[in-house]
């Protein structure tokens, strides 16, 4: 099964776990059997490979995002790179591209296209695969998975089929509507579209060729910023007349929001935090080194970490995305695909940062400094590469190289080190 996982958006919603660069679907915010915690995307890979071990998982996602993909992932997927945000039209058309040219995937091949971040069990997963062989057999251009509500929502659009069976012709799509007209669908039969569909490669490819003048993958990344942004909905679906949808009944969540995201969460708390006999409903995600404690509180959301502190009450944590738009806080933390860092001070000549290494985690060694560096080794062992000349290193060294050093670090082992860099 050849899947693509669309992974986008920005951190707004989730706050202050998230930003431009950590998008919900990498919080390890899941607690796993062995007691560790992983991110949306990860346990979406593990569902995958658990229901399909042959799958071949392709990501489109922003540069910004690939080294946390990396990181999460390892280098076990492939990665369709968007040069910049064009919506899902182009990111899908170019990801079909870079199946068909770069990994040589046949034109009658089965893709099945969905989010990277749903809240599924691993029947969505089955599912997917029954999707995917639906779509092999070409009874239509496209097959959607139409999610059977579970209250009539205002978040989504609908898809009207044409009957209840659990493969139908697809009668019409709506748009997000009232609740009371939301209602009115659901008795119709209808069905929330959760984004999920599928396609043989060579019509979607067909498709972009004839919106798009390009001549293969390469030349459809060079033109990519000057293509219109536009959805694969508006672009195609809209337009195709032949289009079959498969009813899916097992549980599906979009975890866009805190007050969404805290119901799937295996435990009240998270990090060092201590509540009170008193606090009802009350739900703690601590990132920082220090203690959070909570007395006498009801149905709240406490978060923090190194980009800021939010405290809400449960319901109205979906409506904080306005005052997040207002703040200018720069990313105090990342993960890279050799580990992660923490911005810990910022002053008008420097900045320090902690840089957590992994072990066999490797800085290019062709990276050249902007400005000039110190780095002040904490533990672990690893080699250093300064204007092409290795080094060892462990705890207790310091190194210091000016602006235009080309430089480079490997992780013989875990490493961590405090990084200034002097403006």
């Amino acid at each position: 099964m050849q899947i693509v996982l669309l992974s986008g958006g920005s951190g707004k919603r989730l706050w202050p776990l998230s930003n431009d660069i950590r998008s919900k679907q990498f919080i390890k915010i899941f607690k796993t059997e062995t007691g560790d915690y992983e991110s949306m995307v990860q346990r979406v890979y593990r569902q995958i490979c658990k229901v399909d071990a042959n799958s071949k998982v392709t990501i489109a996602t922003s540069e910004t995002q690939v080294s946390a993909i990396h990181n999460q992932l390892g280098n076990a997927v492939g990665i369709s790179v968007e040069p910049c945000r064009r919506d899902t039209f182009p990111a899908i058309a170019l990801a079909t591209a870079y199946l068909h040219d770069v990994m040589g995937v046949r034109e009658d091949e089965a893709v099945v296209v969905c989010p990277v971040d749903p809240y599924v069990e691993d029947d969505y997963f089955a599912a997917l695969k029954q999707l995917s062989d639906l779509a092999e057999k070409g009874t239509a251009n496209l097959t959607l998975m139409g999610i059977e509500p579970t209250y009539p929502s205002e978040k989504y659009g609908y898809i009207i089929p044409e009957g209840k069976e659990q493969v139908s012709v697809v009668r019409t799509f709506k748009e997000k509507p009232t609740e009371e007209v939301a209602k009115q669908y659901i008795a119709e039969g209808a069905l929330w579209n959760g984004g999920v569909f599928a396609y043989k490669l060579g019509y979607v490819l067909n498709r972009a060729h004839e919106l798009i003048d390009f001549t293969d993958y390469n030349d459809l990344f060079a033109k990519y910023e000057t293509l219109t942004k536009i959805s694969f909905d508006y672009a195609v679906v809209e337009h195709e007349k032949s289009i079959a949808v498969m009813r899916f009944r097992g549980q599906w969540k979009d975890l866009g929001t805190w007050n969404t995201l805290v119901e799937a969460m295996d435990e009240p708390t998270m990090g060092k935090a201590i509540l009170n006999d008193q606090c009802q409903n009350v739900h703690v995600i601590n990132e920082l080194d220090v203690p959070v404690l909570c007395m006498g509180l009801k149905d709240v959301i406490v978060s923090a970490s190194a980009e800021g502190i939010l405290v809400s009450e449960i319901e109205q944590s979906s409506a904080i995305k306005p005052y997040v738009d207002h703040l200018d806080q720069p990313i105090m933390f990342a993960e890279k695909s050799w580990g992660e860092y923490h911005v810990l001070d910022v002053q008008s000549g420097s900045k320090t940062l902690k840089l957590n290494m992994k072990a066999g985690g490797q800085m290019d060694s062709q990276c050249q400094a902007e400005k000039s560096r110190v780095w002040t080794i904490l533990s672990g062992e690893g080699v250093a590469t300064i204007n092409g000349k290795a080094q060892s290193v462990k705890a207790g060294d310091v190194l210091s190289f000016a602006q235009g050093t080309s430089y480079g670090l490997t992780a013989q082992t875990a490493l961590s080190l405090i990084e200034t860099v002097v403006f």
